[in-house]
């Protein structure tokens, strides 16, 4: 999967396949082993070739990273309307795999109105059950999964507008 990225106001292209992740910018590449775990609810370790990284998503637009706060937006580049409307809070947002799991609960169904911090859907990976939420108010649009289903990591699970 590759997607578009505006980290700290500058462009770069991130790339997840299976269990590498590669980012790009400013001509520099990286491209390593990874794994994600969520430690506590809302709370990630991100491990990078042996190097461990505690992500905290915040506000839309915002995440903290070994507790420094960063402007970061990714956007899928097939979705221009997304990328049109970065930053505002509208258009399609796609809610894909932290990491590779089995789909184990909906909370959600297509149409219905969510709030931010909702529960969208629950994923078990490494033997933990994590329920990914919503970051921002909107409708689901559509549902990309189902119940038993296995999923990799950067796979869609549903699209909310």
């Amino acid at each position: 999967m590759k997607l578009d990225a505006i980290v700290e106001g500058r462009p770069a292209l991130m790339t997840i396949d299976g269990q590498r992740f590669g980012f790009e910018r400013d001509g520099h590449f990286l491209d390593r082993d990874f794994s994600v775990a969520e430690v506590q609810p809302g709370v990630y370790s991100v491990l990078i070739e042996g190097r461990s990284y505690k992500v905290i998503p915040g506000a839309p637009g915002e995440i903290s990273v070994n507790g420094r706060t960063l402007a970061a937006e990714v956007f899928d580049p097939r979705e221009l309307r997304a990328r049109k409307h970065a930053g505002t809070g509208t258009g399609r947002l796609e809610i894909a795999a932290l990491m590779p799991g089995k789909v184990v609960r909906l909370l959600v169904a297509r149409g219905d109105t969510i709030d931010a911090g909702q529960g969208l859907v629950v994923v078990e990976a490494m033997k933990m059950q994590n329920e990914m939420k919503s970051p921002r108010s909107g409708r689901v649009a559509e549902m990309k999964t189902k119940v038993d289903a296995t999923v990799k990591a950067g796979e869609v699970l549903l699209v909310i507008e």
